[in-house]
Order: C-alpha cells, then sequence, then structure tokens
C-alpha cells in the first residue's frame, strides 16, 4: 500500500503494489489488478537475473507494442536494477540492429508479429525471448512465487540506469538518454502532485510505451499516485473515445500530431460524454487545444521536459495561452542567439498576440544553471555538444516575453535560412494552421538555387476540400505577423502527413523528398501566383542547381 514518504527509487514504486488488489493495468483483454502487475514484474526480474550473463551490462532491450508486457518488462528492470533499452518497431535492418547493440542489450523482448523485422539481423551475444509462445511461458513457470526484492542484478539505488531511451534521431543516428531510477521516481511523483492524481484515476497510455512522453508522463505519475493504467497497443484517432469509456480514463499524453489526428475525426453528439478531465503532452499548439477543448470539452496543459532531463518549463495559472510557462525549478533558462551568443531581445507582439520580431526574438533554449542531464550512453561527443561552454543547449527554439513566460519555435533542426534571414518552421506552421481548409501543416527547408534556403510546406486538407490556390495565396497575404521571407516558395498537397511511430511530423522524410515527390507540388516566383511545378519546371530547378554547385543539396 501507498508508503509516506516519498519513494526514491522506481523500484519502490513497482514494489508498493503488492498485496494492492484495486485496478492496475487494464488492456485489451481484461483487468489485472496492481499486485498482480507486481507479481508478474517480480517473476520477470528473477528470470532476468538468471538470463543476464556474468559481467554483462545489465541492459535488455524491449521490441513490443503497448502490451502488458512493457510495462511488465519496465518494472522487472527496476527491481531487478538493470536498464530498458525502448527499441522502435519502425526502424529497419542495420539501423535497427544498430540500436539494439549500441545499448549492450544481452536480452530483446519482442512478439511474434516483430519477429519479422529480426529476420537477417547480426545481433551477436543478444538472446530473443518472444513473449506469448510456449517456450515463453516454460521459462516464466519457474520464477511465479517470486516476490519483489528476491533477485537483483545489484541493489536498485536512485543512481541505477533504468532507462536508454532514444531522441530523435534526425541529425544522424538516435542518441540513448540515460535515465536514473531517482529522477524518474522523482519526475512520476512530481508529475502526480501537479496534476492531484489519486487511486481513481486511469492513465490511458496510446503513445507508444518506447517512447519517453508515455513511461515518464504517464506510466510513472500512474504509479506515484497508485492510478490504474490503460494500454493501447497503439495510437487510434478513431478508437480514442470509446477505448476512454471503456476503460474509464481520466488522464492521457499526446503529442501535437495525435491532437490534430482527434480533431479530424468525424465530430459526434456525445464527443464530450466520457471521464477524461485532461490531457498532458507538446506541440498541440494554442489553436489546436483550444479546438480540442470546446470540442471534447478536456484542457490540454502543454509541457516542455525532454528525456534527457536538462531543462523544463513549468506553466503557472497566470501562463499566457500560447505560452508554455516559465523556467522550472532550480534552471536558469535563457533564449541566446547561437551565432552571437548573446541573450535574443523579448518578443514584440502585435494587438492580436501575434509575434512580429521573429527574426531577433527565436533563439535555442539554454540552462545555464543545475542541470538533471545524465547523458548519452556511449556517446561523449553528443555530451560534449549538449552541454559546451558549461550549459545545457536544448536543440530547442523558442522566445521569451517580457514578462518571461517563454514559447517554444521548434527545432533548431528545424530552423531555415532564407536571404540571411533566420526563420522558425514551427512560427510559420502556426500562422499557415488558421488557414480553414488546413487539417495539418509540415514547414520545413529546401535549398535555395544559389544559397540558404526556401520554404515549403506540406499541407494535408480536410475532407471535402480542395487546393485553391489564389485563396491560399489571399489567405498568406491577410496574415499580418507573416514576415516578407516566410511564405512557402514551394507547397506539397499530401493525402495525410507523414508521420513518426512517435506520431510526430515525419520532417526528415519530407525534407529529403523536397519538391521531388510523387504528390502535386505548387510553386511560385516572389510576388507572382501559384501554378503547378511541372516537369519542366524542375528540369530548369536542377539546372540552376547544377550551375551553382549545389546538385546534392535537394535531398539532403
Amino acid at each position: 500500500m501507498r508508503t509516506t514518504t516519498a519513494p526514491g527509487t522506481v523500484a519502490e514504486l513497482v514494489a508498493r503494489q503488492w498485496g494492492d488488489h484495486r485496478p492496475g493495468l487494464k488492456h485489451e483483454d481484461g483487468v489485472l489488478t496492481r499486485h498482480r502487475t507486481a507479481q508478474e514484474a517480480a517473476a520477470r526480474a528473477a528470470l532476468l537475473v538468471d538470463l543476464m550473463p556474468p559481467g554483462a551490462e545489465p541492459h535488455l532491450g524491449v521490441l513490443l507494442d503497448n502490451t502488458p508486457e512493457f510495462p511488465f518488462w519496465l518494472g522487472a528492470a527496476a527491481l531487478a536494477g538493470a536498464a530498458v533499452a525502448g527499441i522502435n518497431p519502425t526502424r529497419r535492418g542495420p539501423e535497427l540492429a544498430r540500436d539494439i547493440l549500441h545499448t549492450d542489450c544481452r536480452l530483446l523482448i519482442t512478439e511474434p508479429a516483430h519477429l519479422p523485422l529480426l529476420r537477417g539481423l547480426d545481433l551477436p551475444g543478444v538472446r530473443v525471448l518472444v513473449t506469448g509462445t510456449e517456450e515463453y511461458a516454460a521459462l516464466l513457470a519457474p520464477y511465479a512465487a517470486a516476490e519483489p526484492g528476491d533477485a537483483t542484478l545489484g541493489a536498485p539505488g536512485p543512481g541505477s540506469r533504468l532507462l536508454l531511451y532514444f531522441t530523435s534521431g534526425s541529425t544522424g543516428a538516435p542518441k540513448a538518454a540515460i535515465c536514473t531510477q531517482g529522477r524518474l521516481a522523482a519526475a512520476g511523483a512530481a508529475l502526480a502532485r501537479r496534476f492531484s492524481v489519486t487511486p481513481d484515476d486511469v492513465h490511458y497510455v496510446c503513445m507508444p510505451l518506447f517512447h519517453g512522453n508515455a513511461v515518464i508522463a504517464d506510466w510513472l505519475p500512474a504509479l506515484a499516485g497508485d492510478a490504474a493504467v490503460a494500454l493501447r497497443r497503439r495510437f487510434s484517432a478513431s478508437a480514442f473515445l470509446d477505448d476512454v469509456r471503456t476503460h474509464g480514463a481520466t488522464y492521457f499524453t499526446y503529442v501535437g500530431r495525435a491532437v490534430q489526428y482527434l480533431l479530424a475525426t468525424e465530430p459526434r453528439p456525445d464527443d464530450r460524454e466520457h471521464p477524461l478531465r485532461l490531457g498532458f503532452g507538446t506541440e498541440a499548439g494554442a489553436a489546436d487545444a483550444a479546438r480540442f477543448t470546446e470540442r471534447f470539452g478536456v484542457p490540454l496543459v502543454e509541457g516542455y521536459g525532454a528525456t534527457e532531463g536538462g531543462a523544463s518549463v513549468q506553466r503557472t495559472p497566470d501562463t499566457p495561452p500560447a505560452a508554455l510557462g516559465r523556467a522550472g525549478a532550480g534552471d536558469d533558462l535563457a533564449v541566446i542567439d547561437s551565432e552571437t551568443g548573446r541573450t535574443c531581445p523579448p518578443a514584440v507582439f502585435d494587438d492580436r498576440g501575434r509575434l512580429l520580431n521573429a527574426d531577433r526574438a527565436i533563439g535555442e533554449l539554454v540552462n545555464r544553471g543545475r542541470s538533471l542531464f545524465e547523458g548519452y550512453w556511449r556517446n561523449p561527443d553528443a555530451e560534449a555538444a549538449r552541454t559546451r561552454d558549461g550549459w545545457y543547449w536544448t536543440g530547442d527554439l523558442f522566445y521569451r516575453d517580457a514578462q518571461g513566460f517563454l514559447y517554444f519555435a521548434g527545432r533548431t533542426d528545424d530552423r531555415l535560412r532564407v536571404d540571411s534571414e533566420n526563420l522558425a518552421a514551427a512560427v510559420i506552421e502556426n500562422i499557415l494552421a488558421r488557414w480553414a481548409d488546413a487539417a495539418a501543416v509540415a514547414v520545413y527547408a529546401v535549398p535555395d538555387e544559389v544559397a540558404g534556403d526556401q520554404v515549403m510546406a506540406a499541407l494535408a486538407l480536410r475532407d471535402g476540400a480542395v487546393f485553391d490556390p489564389a485563396a491560399f495565396a489571399a489567405f498568406l497575404a491577410a496574415q499580418p505577423d507573416l514576415g516578407t521571407k516566410m511564405p512557402p516558395r514551394y507547397v506539397r498537397i499530401v493525402p495525410a502527413m507523414p508521420v513518426t511511430a512517435t506520431n510526430k511530423v515525419h520532417r526528415v522524410a519530407l525534407r529529403r523528398a523536397g519538391f521531388r515527390c510523387p504528390d502535386p507540388v505548387w510553386h511560385r516566383a516572389p510576388g507572382g501566383a501559384y501554378r503547378p511545378l511541372t516537369g519542366a519546371d524542375l528540369a530548369n530547378l536542377l539546372a540552376a542547381y547544377a550551375a551553382h554547385d549545389r546538385t546534392d543539396l535537394p535531398a539532403r
């Protein structure tokens, strides 16, 4: 049962479920008690200890959808003093093998549906356990009576590694961020306090558990607040509300693209008939968050805090709707111009709250105070880049108003340089998202024929809408905060926005394709009208690239 002192480890959070027969884990096949989930974790912890080779790093890879086995193995690793590497099932071939081998996994937990991904891979020293098979059941059977603490690879403490979770791989191979039990237990407890989580809550986990969003912001606060967890194997916008009602879910986490998917579903008269009380996530955007609350009656709380733990932004009651909040406790956050090293000036807004000095106000968010960053596994170069000059550089673009509130403006990788002017993709996206016919928007750079970048936008249209180039141009001209360098030179009309396994826009794929793609692409010269990009236009563009020795850039 719940202890009176704050737990110092995730192992303590898992163990305190023992003897508690309230609902703990809900999934498509039924409901397990909190005691049963601890029992299953203890059995796997004992198996893990016996299977781990002597002297090996105590790491296991988990290549699973959101099935009960995933939290069982997270709990097992915590109890055994081991670490889980979340393996992304959208990775393929050498990239997938690299993720498993880079994190020194000696065990890999997977399921029959993912076995084809492993076919032909060279994984020396890695033992694969396949859940849902007779062999797997036989392996576990001798450990059915195990209890928390019976078997460990080393007594788990606050400094014990628990997660090796991969961050974005948009610029090279993904980096495995180290997360210790002490930091994760504290994060779960802090969110449980912030959102007043109680045993009556049910946390709906529909984001993938191989990503930090679902584990740190959904599973852990449920553990800390003694709440139940409901699993969805994979996110489904059409099944979202039915799942919420079936499981009695009160809380969920999201990313911005998932919110767009939910808003794109057909409205129903019972959209507000559900037990949800809030959603917590990132990158929904103020307009989509307001539309979500209006339609479903659920407030979305935007947060900021990467898996690495290097910086956090906390929302307060006086935070403006479009802002994320101010610096978290202990953080000294600044918005820095990475070219000059100087602090960016405060944001200037018009009377409608639109940013007027984006070119000067937007910079990289830097933590000049203490940092909870615990490093990357076997990647000293990435660690050094993240912590240069004694500061923690987040890799994210922000701007700050005169009162100190911080506003997210995208990733540094998503910055464009047009005619020597720096632009943030997220700022342009927020403006284009006002267009009534747009269901989803992504902005990214394609190379200019001579130097720098040009703006390209991918648009997914609302049901029944047809792209009207004149109407789109008129919309752009009417936006007072759309700077002269911001209007897209190229517009790609996509049937659906490409997304990653974590339901984020797949910007790498969009950038690589550029304007050489199967979808309709429109373009215009400065001051001209949008017109379709023809084969002749493409040939002229490629000739211009060749003339300026930039032929390698369109597919970057």
